[in-house]
């Protein structure tokens, strides 16, 4: 994923006078640990609550830590960061931990494990300490993680980030993310009609939310399914290879042009956006480096749009967790033009961002557990009311 960062935003906690959220940080690099934990610092609703040189170290220190995020490295001697996830979890449960990798395809794919096995989130950490102390990208995406997670752990939700300067126009105002943990939703009475194509965004929590919805689908659905994860080259062609075996049909990284079809799963690559577009009568994938959309490439929204435009009444979007607005907009759209439209629920949601402010906008049919989900897409699919 390609992502261009605003000023980082306040946490609710620290505004809320609530103590800083507590992190703790785990690195067999000392340069590392010392640099992660100054930008932790630097931060007045974040502090460093123990820094760990490896797996076995911060098993000794999780529970007098009182950590309630932790930035787990992967390669670490003695106890490495796959096999001390799930110790961690177990000492302290309702502790948010996210991975922070090199990215390589191997260290891609045990990201990914790490997610299934209970990993709130990831980061791709740059390859050298050298090119770490220059990315202001890096700080920025890990800072943000850290206190959407730690915020989301105590009930809250981190706002959304404030505004910079866009990469590039965009034809309308983007709706605000909702940034509350309460308010009623108001649900669209939904039109009983067979749909043609699900589309699906997800980011922070996603890959678990994807495996769950789209295994629970199975193939009782043959409709293609397009899916928009918030995720960074080389991570996407490993998520669907996981996706194909949760779902028991193909799933594969989308091809420019490439016709659409019935039983087939799509997702959008890394540092792509995906869009529908009509070839000739032939509905088709286009992939695209535009700019970032909503800080993010892949974005939701305009595959979102572009399914609305193309498919109508016909379409079913799908909101799944994950941080920011993305999504929003979009779906709007897909249910002004007659399609379904669901949300992911607050309580199942790794992060009630992108499903929140979608939820808010007015425009979803409904708003489910993750348990709910695929029998939601299920019954819409085939036209049944709800």
């Amino acid at each position: 994923m390609v992502s261009v960062r605003p000023a980082m935003s306040q946490s609710p906690a620290l505004a809320r006078g609530a103590k800083p959220i507590r992190v703790m940080v785990v690195d067999d690099s000392a340069v590392i640990r010392g640099l992660v934990s100054s930008w932790v610092k630097s931060e007045p609703d974040l502090e460093v609550a123990a820094s760990c040189f490896n797996g076995l170290d911060a098993l000794r220190h999780i529970r007098a830590s009182r950590a309630e995020v932790v930035v787990l490295d992967i390669e670490m001697p003695d106890m490495d960061g796959l096999t001390a996830l799930p110790k961690l979890i177990q000492a302290a449960p309702g502790v948010k931990i996210v991975m922070s990798s090199t990215l390589t395809q191997k260290n891609a794919e045990i990201s990914i494990r790490a997610l299934s096995m209970g990993a709130a989130d990831y980061i791709p950490k740059p390859q050298s300490t050298q090119e770490i102390t220059a990315s202001s990208d890096f700080r920025a995406d890990l800072i943000e993680k850290v206190r959407t997670l730690g915020a989301a752990s105590r009930g809250l939700h981190a706002p959304a980030p404030a505004p910079g300067r866009p990469a590039a126009p965009r034809p309308k105002t983007s709706s605000a993310a909702w940034t509350k943990s309460s308010g009623a939703v108001s649900l669209l009475r939904l039109q009983p009609r067979r749909r043609e194509i699900i589309a699906i965004g997800s980011s922070t929590g996603g890959p678990q939310a994807l495996s769950k919805v789209l295994g629970d689908i199975g193939k009782r659905v043959s409709v293609p399914i397009l899916i928009t994860q918030h995720m960074p080259k080389m991570f996407t062609a490993i998520l669907a290879e996981h996706i194909s075996k949760s779902a028991g049909r193909p799933c594969e990284e989308a091809k420019d042009g490439e016709t659409i079809s019935n039983g087939r799963i799509y997702l959008a690559p890394g540092d792509f956006h995906m869009r529908v577009v009509d070839k000739g009568g032939r509905k088709c994938l286009q992939l695209s480096q535009d700019p970032p959309i909503n800080y993010c490439r892949p974005a939701v929204d305009p595959m979102f749009e572009s399914v609305a435009q193309h498919y109508g009444a016909s379409a079913l979007g799908v909101v799944l967790t994950g941080m920011g607005n993305d999504g929003a907009d979009g779906g709007r759209q897909i249910s002004q033009a007659g399609g379904a439209l669901i949300a992911q629920d607050e309580a199942t949601s790794v992060v009630w961002g992108m499903p929140g402010a979608t939820a808010h906008t007015g425009a979803c049919h409904k708003v489910s557990p993750l348990g709910q989900v695929g029998a939601d897409i299920i019954n819409i699919t085939q036209g049944v009311g709800g």
